[in-house]
């Protein structure tokens, strides 16, 4: 998901994408942790996917508090 994509996104959709991002870190975790995991990369990339969408969900709450 590149950063333009969850800018564009509304307030609902990020929750729901935030929660499915989760639940694809816990599965992918899970994958590693019982050595069915064959792209190890795609943890980093979901971590970091998670990162962006609360990083876009702050920035609102910040701009919300400031107007």
């Amino acid at each position: 998901m590149a950063d333009s994509t969850v800018a564009e996104q509304s307030d609902a959709e990020l929750i729901e994408s935030l929660g499915d991002a989760k639940r694809e870190l816990f599965n992918l975790r899970f994958q590693l942790a019982t050595g069915q995991l064959e792209n190890s990369a795609r943890i980093s990339h979901v971590k970091k996917t998670v990162a962006r969408i609360r990083t876009e969900m702050r920035a609102r709450e910040l701009a919300q508090q400031e107007s």
